[in-house]
């Protein structure tokens, strides 16, 4: 096997397509698109298969991208102790995060692990839920970061710690705001954009506008919710986000916040494949996380 061609499907799989995985390989699409061929061909089956204007990632691919994961964990562990010769390597901490966890919330609630005496090495793996639990099963992973505890129809043993909560509110471009003089009905008819089928807090949105009757025009569905914050600075629509991170977008992204929204609140939680945590950074994650959330 070649592990270049390894590497640029890894890429492609983890950065949700071929045209941003060019991006940080600085290649063309068509380079990428000709290597992860000659894989498919080495392996003698296909890893992709065509969903909408994209990509999804056949049975096979996802596999692939489970074995492709560990082989470039051990390579940049083995990085990482040939650079600390003649000192302890440090110790792994290995966090999944779904895509529709905010980063900046996700940021939050991992700083109390930077803080331990003992350092340990983050490494940080994000995706869908289901997937995520299956390498917390197989121990590939200490601790998931999620907006909702395990559902039901997942047959995987763990356990849900609740880290907190935030409440939701709307955010716009401050072109767009300036028009929003009487919240929530400025979003009748207005651009709006909407968390993935994945996102729990999707639901409490929607039924939210029903009962207030508002019934903007949905322009957009983002998974991830970096990329619709991205596009809400560009004042393609209203967007929803933790009022908690409200300080930080407003600096970062230049939007500003036009109403908040009492009644929807956006759980966050830790997922163990253990009830009683051992693993340090876990428990400074579980323990610090009032604290992370506290302006909530």
């Amino acid at each position: 096997m070649n592990f270049k061609h390894l590497h640029y499907f890894w890429m492609v799989a983890r950065s949700g397509g071929i045209a941003r995985a060019s991006e940080r390989l600085h290649l063309t699409p068509q380079t990428v698109s000709a290597q992860i061929k000659l894989l498919e061909d080495s392996l003698g089956t296909a890893l992709f298969r065509p969903a909408g204007r994209g990509l999804e990632l056949t049975e096979t691919g996802r596999l692939t991208l489970s074995y492709a994961d560990e082989i470039f964990a051990l390579g940049d562990e083995l990085k990482s102790a040939l650079a600390s010769r003649g000192h302890a390597p440090l110790r792994p901490f290995r966090v999944g995060i779904t895509d529709v966890v905010p980063k900046a919330i996700a940021y939050r609630l991992l700083e109390p692990a930077a803080s331990l005496d003992e350092p340990v090495r983050l490494v940080c793996r994000e995706g869908k839920l289901d997937r995520l639990l299956a390498e917390l099963a197989l121990h590939r992973l200490d601790l998931v970061i999620a907006d909702r505890p395990i559902p039901p129809n997942i047959n995987v043993r763990g356990y849900s710690h609740k880290l907190g909560e935030s409440e939701i509110a709307i955010f716009a471009s401050p072109a767009l705001a300036e028009g929003c003089h009487d919240f929530p009905r400025c979003l009748d008819n207005a651009p709006f954009f909407l968390p993935g089928d994945d996102a729990t807090v999707r639901g409490h949105l929607e039924r939210w506008l029903e009962t207030m009757r508002v019934a903007p025009r949905v322009v957009a569905e983002f998974d991830d919710s970096a990329l619709m914050k991205a596009f809400g600075q560009a004042g393609g629509g209203y967007f929803p986000a933790p009022t908690v991170l409200a300080p930080e977008m407003e600096a970062q992204y230049g939007v500003r916040l036009v109403g908040r929204i009492g009644s929807v609140r956006e759980a966050f939680y830790a997922i163990t494949a253990e009830r009683r945590i051992s693993h340090p950074a876990a428990r400074a994650v579980t323990e610090g996380a009032g604290l992370s959330l506290s302006a909530a």
